[in-house]
């Protein structure tokens, strides 16, 4: 458990003591951000596919927080939860969509198996949960939605090219979500960590089940760069998570939340290049409208 006091940057405002679900809490971003918001005295629903590696959340603040299974790709599951949820604490205020995992490997090297999986998981559960929490954010006119992306949900890497499609989609999917929710008093975060100090370069990482030489040359110091970063991230997902928190405590959000230096520079660094590759091709798109 944390010891520090909460990281809260300029513009966050004091708890008000509100309930958060949280998918995927038992490693990584979202054990670190149930940790958090223990710690911040609000109320947590922790979820995961194993609910064994959730329970020592609700033993050590019993009053504070439920431990419940939930597998994102299970709708009737996730029904269960939220049902469970809201049964317990009345409402559900910040939901964080966390659950994730990523396929390393070319495109062509990934099933399609896997890639199904990956978007199931990534995407699909992702929009399942959402809406089943929306029905009592919107009866209430009142609500967070905190969506895990990543530096990958801007721009894609060699190796992680499906994964990036996830996260992609994720983005455009909060986006929208954002604009059609707003005038209801709801709030999407989109989340996009860089490299952080978790499994997700360890354990919790998938390789592509038929590999092909011909992508060895391009794959293979990618991989090498990806395995080294492990236990060496530059990201503290402790800190990671205070942010979250704090952005979820402004009365005007972020869309969009990059975390840590490197999210931030390398987001920087893409969308310049857009602004830039837009004016190149301008004189060839720009006339394909109808001529008056």
């Amino acid at each position: 458990m944390p010891t520090s006091a909460p990281y809260l940057p300029s513009g966050g405002s004091p708890s008000g003591n509100r309930v958060w679900l949280i998918t995927g809490a038992s490693t990584g971003l979202g054990r670190a951000l149930a940790e958090e918001v223990i710690a911040a005295g609000d109320r947590l629903i922790a979820t995961a596919r194993d609910v064994t590696a959730v329970k020592d959340l609700a033993e050590s603040a019993p009053d504070q927080v439920q431990a419940l299974p939930l597998d994102v790709t299970d709708p009737a599951g996730i029904r269960a939860a939220v049902a469970a949820a809201t049964s317990t604490f009345g409402q559900i205020d910040v939901l964080v969509n966390n659950a994730g995992f990523a396929y390393r490997g070319a495109l062509e090297e990934i099933s399609d198996t896997e890639v199904r999986a990956q978007f199931d998981t990534n995407v699909f559960g992702l929009l399942d949960v959402t809406r089943a929490v929306l029905p009592g954010m919107r009866a209430r006119r009142s609500g967070t939605i905190v969506q895990i992306s990543s530096v990958g949900g801007v721009t894609a890497t060699v190796g992680g090219t499906a994964y990036a499609g996830t996260k992609f989609a994720l983005e455009g999917l909060s986006e929208g979500l954002a604009a059609e929710v707003a005038h209801l008093g709801i709030r999407v975060v989109i989340a996009e960590p860089g490299p952080f100090r978790t499994d997700f370069t360890g354990r919790s990482v998938r390789w592509a089940s038929q590999p092909i030489d011909d992508y060895r040359s391009v794959l293979e110091p990618a991989r090498k760069q990806f395995t080294a970063m492990h236990g060496n991230q530059p990201g503290d997902p402790h800190r990671a998570a205070r942010a979250i928190i704090a952005a979820t405590r402004m009365d005007s959000p972020p869309l969009r939340l990059p975390l840590g230096a490197n999210a931030v520079d390398r987001i920087r660094t893409t969308l310049q290049q857009r602004l830039k590759d837009i004016d190149d091709v301008e004189p060839l798109g720009r006339p394909a409208d109808y001529l008056d």
